[in-house]
Parts: structure tokens; C-alpha cells; sequence
């Protein structure tokens, strides 16, 4: 199955909420040919401020920064692929379902 990269009115929230993921990925990956792309250190830390400061606490803090870095970093090669990208989006989504899920119950408990 092959994946359609062009967004219609037709697509579905799903689809629109992955192509935005992936575009932001590619709006701070440094260069434009290379196969894979990477997320520089420095460009890491400016998505974090610019693209997770609400979600996120320290984005503006250098050193959580680069703990978290270091922490996605899995081949140890200093920069942010795809696949550690997108372990950072489950980690910040599996809360956020979790506090959903909260609401929802206890929404049911309260009417």
C-alpha cells in the first residue's frame, strides 16, 4: 500500500493530523536531499520552543533540551531521524490520551 502525500478536502482528520506531523518534521530537518533527514541539535531545540511550548515544560531550558536529545537519540549520532521524531510525538500523545480518557469517565460519573 502506498501512501498519498497530497491532502484533499476529502481527507480525514487522521490523515490531516499526519500530514502536519510530517511536515513539521521536515520544517526543521536540515538537508533537503538528504535521505533521511535529520533534526539538527540546535533546530531541535528551536522546534521544541516554537512548536511544543504549551505542552511541554523547559522547552526554552538548553540543558532539558539536549537531555531530551539525548534521550530520543538512539543510534547516538547527535541528531533527531523520523522514527525518534516519532517517538517523541507517542510520548507526548500516550499522556494526553490518558487525561482524555480521565475526562471522558469522569464526565459520565458527574451527569
Amino acid at each position: 500500500m502506498a501512501a498519498a502525500t497530497e491532502m484533499t478536502t476529502n481527507s480525514t482528520e487522521l490523515e490531516w493530523a499526519l500530514n502536519v506531523l510530517v511536515k513539521n518534521f521536515d520544517k526543521y530537518a536540515s538537508g533537503c536531499c538528504k535521505k533521511p533527514r535529520r533534526i539538527s541539535k540546535k533546530d531541535f531545540r528551536k522546534m521544541l520552543s516554537q512548536e511544543l511550548n504549551h505542552m511541554l515544560t523547559d522547552t526554552g531550558n538548553k540543558r532539558a533540551a539536549d537531555k531530551l536529545i539525548c534521550d530520543l537519540d538512539e543510534n547516538k549520532d547527535g541528531r533527531i531521524c523520523f522514527d525518534e521524531y516519532w517517538t517523541l510525538i507517542g510520548g507526548i500523545a500516550s499522556p494526553i490520551a490518558c487525561l482524555i480518557r480521565q475526562q471522558e469517565h469522569g464526565t459520565k460519573f458527574t451527569k
